[in-house]
């Protein structure tokens, strides 16, 4: 973390956090999939309420998570290993607190939030079906997310890895058994899916727990005589729901999204929310480098290493650049090749090659954006993040409501979100670069005249 090669270190602590995000993505591609044989109604009700689960998802695991992360991470680094003992239990309760926030928002005002997006009829249905039951669980998504980002704080990225990618080989059978059905099992349609996307949380929650509280963890918290105290929940809040509005807004973009193209009918929406899919595999891909992020910056800011935790944030910019670029110019150069892994419905196919087409070849400022949101929460600065993300949902909301409203194309409706990507990457780059993490912004600045 404070003295070896940046990159080498980078790529080695990320490895394992690629591969559990590869994992989670593949198990929600792959239930995508299950769905699709369902049919379009079910398949739109999966994108109406896919981005409300991934709010959640990045909520527990990159906001909240990271804001977890972080504060073990700086505690280490200074040396504070009581208050980092400490922060496991105050963890758990702030997990616990969001997670039954979740469920009753999404539980009571589901069918609300999904006809504002544009859910009518069975895919609002198949929508409510499948939210109903995930939401109910919310806890223990939760739950599974705090404790892996407690043991990620520790600079151990393994495990939580190994936890998540060999619970898959279970769950991809056991969902689609739920769903399906198979001799004695009845099949539960939609719903099944998050059934058993529930029971793979809370088996790795117990799993998460053995190891922290074994002697192989590098934390020892206590479940009696830890002191509750305000200094530690404000050092994981005060980076989380900073990080949260950001993420808030990208799940809003996102969902808003999803609402100005329901004006185009429910295949629009199928053909968006399939697309936009591979959008969302971003997250989880960047996540793998930006978790790293997280610890190393935070522990050479709270070492006092300056300019090794500017170094490590640009250099993970310019992996996260690359790696989101070249996914989008492969999707906008062969569309066909990801829509069709779920849906042959031409219809659907056509919004999703204009979706793909147009916000592909910009993947790169979303993926460079989203990596210095991440190394900003181990810097534990997270103003510009948020006011990027905040950018990014007006441009978007703004943008998309004037087409509708001059009665332009769905082609321009996305060239619009598209933009707002842009505005995005390069707002969280120029204030990283003017100094945000160490003061006021200063332009040149340099770590010599901070």
């Amino acid at each position: 973390m404070l003295e070896a090669p940046i990159l080498p270190t980078l790529l080695l602590l990320g490895a394992p956090n690629v591969a559990v995000m590869l994992a989670q993505a593949s198990v929600g591609l792959i239930e995508t999939w299950f769905v699709g044989k369902l049919g379009t109604d079910a398949l739109a009700g999966m994108a109406l309420v896919f981005p409300l689960v991934m709010l959640m998802q990045t909520t527990s695991a990159g906001a909240m998570g990271g804001g977890i992360a972080s504060a073990i991470a700086r505690a280490l680094g200074a040396r504070r290993n009581d208050d980092a003992n400490a922060l496991v239990l105050h963890a758990v309760v702030v997990a616990l607190g969001f997670g039954l926030l979740f469920s009753v928002a999404l539980i009571g005002g589901g069918r609300w939030i999904y006809t504002r997006m544009g859910g009518s009829g069975g895919a609002l249905e198949a929508a409510l079906s499948y939210s109903n039951w995930v939401f109910a669980g919310a806890v223990l998504v939760w739950l599974f997310n705090a404790l892996s980002a407690v043991i990620r704080g520790t600079g151990n990225m393994a495990f939580p890895a190994l936890v998540t990618v060999a619970g898959v080989p279970l769950l991809v059978p056991l969902s689609a058994l739920l769903i399906f059905g198979w001799g004695p099992v009845p099949g539960f349609g939609i719903a099944g899916g998050a059934v058993a996307l529930l029971m793979y949380y809370g088996v790795g929650s117990l799993v998460l727990a053995g190891y922290l509280w074994s002697p192989r963890s590098l934390l020892r918290p206590v479940l009696r005589g830890t002191r509750w105290r305000w200094v530690l929940f404000a050092d994981i809040l005060r980076v989380g729901l900073a990080s949260s509005v950001s993420t808030v807004a990208t799940s809003l973009s996102m969902a808003v999204a999803v609402a100005l193209v329901g004006a185009f009918g429910s295949a629009a929406i199928a053909g968006y929310g399939t697309a936009s899919r591979l959008e969302f595999l971003l997250i989880p891909l960047v996540f793998g480098f930006g978790a790293p992020l997280v610890a190393m910056v935070g522990t050479c800011i709270g070492a006092g290493k300056r300019e090794r935790a500017l170094r490590a944030g640009w250099i993970g910019a310019a992996l996260c650049f690359a790696m989101a670029e070249a996914i989008g110019l492969w999707a906008a150069a062969f569309p066909h090749t990801w829509l069709r892994l779920f849906s042959d419905d031409p219809a659907m196919l056509e919004a999703g090659t204009q979706y793909l087409r147009s916000v592909g070849p910009l993947y790169g400022f979303f993926g460079l954006g989203l990596v210095l949101y991440f190394a900003s929460q181990g810097a534990g600065k997270l103003k510009w993040p948020v006011l990027a993300n905040l950018l990014r949902l007006a441009v978007a909301a703004l943008g998309g409501w004037l087409v509708l409203r001059w009665g332009g194309t769905l082609t321009q409706l996305f060239v619009v979100q598209g933009a707002a990507m842009v505005v995005y990457g390069l707002v969280n780059a120029g204030a990283v670069a003017a100094g945000s993490w160490f003061g006021p912004l200063r332009w040149p600045w340099r770590v010599a005249t901070a």
